[in-house]
């Protein structure tokens, strides 16, 4: 079988199913509206049934009262009256008479016990057990269709007549599911002819329409060899094959001729993004801030550094306009439009910002032949940060020219120290054998030999200093660093009557934990120290810009003017047990992970040890650097 008539066949079989499901849909609702219109005019019959047991029973029983006050006589007079009343037993049979599917009436009392009917048979006998009608209205299609053209039945329609609010009598219409079905066959009938005609005429039509709209296909199959084969005669003339595999096949060669073209092009796509990746790390380590703009002055590309001279409000520069970007109302909004206003060159100019920083700025205006603009290019460089940078740099390189020194000198301390302790026992063998002589040099020697050691251990420490640290750096959250510090200091802090105060903010950095707990931990300890006769000791980590900051604070004695450039030196030290190492070393460690270490302090009123440290970049994009930050304990040594 050809795929073209499969796929007409397919087609129309899907056609015929949803006119089936549809077809079954409409004649269900035809059943249940019909069941809802005999169910409506029952109703009514019912109603003026009930009504006429009411008359009854208001007319005859003051004719014949209850022989006395028990409820037995009273059914007794009921029951009379009901059958004296003779409009009530002619309404009854002109239901009976006229309806169509009315197979019996009847009334009966609260107990089910049957005082009137059409059918003789029923007096004075309960009622029969039968299906509701209401039941039926209410229930499923296919329970309806059981019910009426099922096995023959009768449906019960009942009314109430209320007593003192509770049911009296009950009326009761008997319905024949046989007389319903005998109503229901002709429209039924009806129906059924309606739907298969519809379906005849759908599914041809569908045949038709999918008949014709695969007929375009073999224009398209014509298009595609052309294309594929231009200069070779197309298939369709000579090829009896259906339109849909010749189409395939054809797709299937121009795919193949398409692969062979776009692996020409994997190279240079592939070079273009190496070249788009590297431009992008390129921007993103630069210092200075480096903008592109497009002929209408829109932001093309923008290194995360320009967050350091403008506003972002948290929203990206990237497709902004340059007026959007820089405002007039700042010394250098005005100088960056300006020479965007009048289409100038700038190769170097400097701007004092509101913060008191000095900017150079470099505008080049990219020109075609025409003379008209293409593009802009801005770069904003912060003069104050290069200065710091070059500061900085200067004094890593003396730290490391002095970590090699001290390293050599301990070295080379050490070779005679171990040759002295050679000679020194040798020396107390001797003396030992000869306890005359050994009188009054004993003591001498016993001092040689703890000043030795002493030496030794102050050179041991020196090269501990100076010996290379192997970083294992993580993400580490600094809040969760300063609370393992209280954490471990908090009996001590007690039993000095030093009061903790933590503050902390959810700052992350790159570092070794370990190494951080241990420099945080030599702050504390020396602020704790700091404060003999116990006071108030506050931690604090926070975040400014993209610097993590955490800062311990004292109540202590302070710090002389005179000893500030000396605090981080090794083995300088005010306190009479201290080593003068801790801060050395905590002031290492905060240098080893990029940051710095600044220093406060007021005389009797205590200090502020601040560690900085570069903080992992977030989502926020961070604002101008605005504030003056102190002077750092890099500055000093420099």
């Amino acid at each position: 079988m050809r795929l073209k008539t499969r796929l007409v066949l397919a087609a129309t079989s899907v056609t015929f199913a949803i006119v089936l499901v549809l077809s079954l849909l409409f004649l269900a609702e035809l059943l249940r509206q019909r069941i809802t219109q005999t169910a409506s005019s029952n109703e009514v019959m019912a109603r003026q049934l009930l009504m006429m047991t009411r008359q009854a029973v208001e007319v005859e029983l003051p004719e014949r009262p209850p022989a006395d006050a028990s409820d037995q006589a009273l059914a007794v007079a009921v029951k009379d009256a009901l059958r004296s009343h003779q409009p009530l037993i002619d309404t009854m049979s002109a239901f009976v008479r006229y309806s169509p599917s009315v197979q019996d009436v009847s009334v009966t009392d609260a107990r089910g016990l049957t005082l009137v009917s059409t059918d003789p048979t029923m007096l004075d006998h309960p009622a029969a057990e039968r299906v509701s009608f209401d039941r039926v209205q209410s229930a499923g299609v296919l329970w309806q269709a059981r019910q009426v053209f099922g096995r023959a039945r009768v449906l019960d329609v009942a009314m109430a007549l209320n007593r003192n609010g509770k049911p009296f009598l009950f009326v009761h219409l008997g319905v024949r599911s046989s007389f319903l079905r005998e109503t229901y066959i002709p429209w039924l009938k009806d129906a059924l002819l309606l739907v298969l005609l519809c379906s005849v005429i759908t599914m041809v039509a569908a045949g038709l329409l999918a008949n014709m709209a695969l007929r375009p296909i073999e224009d398209i199959s014509r298009r595609l060899e052309r294309l594929a084969a231009p200069s070779a005669e197309p298939l369709a003339l000579h090829d009896g094959r259906d339109a849909v595999i010749r189409v395939t096949r054809t797709i299937e060669r121009l795919g193949e001729q398409i692969q062979t073209t776009e692996a020409g092009f994997s190279h240079l796509q592939a070079g273009y993004t190496s070249l788009q990746n590297n431009l992008t790390q390129v921007l993103d380590t630069l210092r200075d801030g480096v903008l592109l703009f497009t002929g209408d002055a829109r932001a093309a590309m923008v290194s995360d550094a320009v967050a350091n001279f403008v506003e972002t409000d948290g929203l990206p520069l990237l497709g902004r306009q340059v007026q959007e970007i820089f405002k007039r109302e700042t010394a250098l909004g005005r100088a960056v439009l300006e020479a965007f206003d009048l289409q100038r060159n700038i190769t170097s100019s400097s701007v004092r910002l509101e913060d008191g920083r000095i900017v150079e700025i470099s505008v080049d205006h990219i020109r075609h032949h025409a003379g008209e603009r293409m593009g802009t290019l801005l770069t904003l460089h912060d003069a104050g940060s290069a200065l710091k940078l070059e500061k900085e740099l200067e004094v890593s390189r003396r730290l490391a020219a002095v970590g090699r020194l001290t390293a050599g000198v301990g070295h080379e301390v050490k070779n005679p120290i171990n040759a002295m302790v050679v000679h020194l026992e040798l020396l107390k063998s001797k003396l030992a054998a000869n306890p005359e002589a050994a009188n009054g040099a004993q003591r001498h020697v016993d001092i040689l030999a703890g000043e030795m050691q002493r030496l030794d251990r102050v050179v041991q420490t020196l090269a501990d200093f100076t010996r290379p640290m192997e970083l294992h750096l993580t993400e580490v959250d600094l809040g969760d660093v300063a609370r393992t510090v209280l954490e471990l200091t908090g009996a001590g802090m007690e039993e000095h009557g030093v009061r903790p105060q933590f503050d902390a903010q959810p700052v992350r950095v790159r570092a070794d934990e370990e190494l951080l707990r241990q420099a945080l931990l030599n702050l504390v300890l020396n602020a704790m120290q700091a404060m003999p006769g116990g006071g108030l000791l506050k931690v604090a980590v926070s975040r400014e810009d993209d610097t993590a900051v955490v800062s311990v604070e004292d109540q202590g004695g302070g710090i002389a003017p005179e000893l500030m450039p000396r605090i981080f030196d090794l083995y300088f030290t005010t306190k009479p047990r201290g080593s003068g190492i801790g801060l050395a070393m905590t002031y290492r460690i905060v240098q080893m992970h990029g940051g710095a270490m600044e220093v406060r302090s007021e005389p009797n009123r205590g200090s502020v040890f601040t560690m900085r440290l570069p903080a992992l970049f977030s989502q926020a994009s961070p604002g101008p650097r605005s504030r003056e930050r102190a002077h750092t304990a890099t500055g000093e040594l420099a």
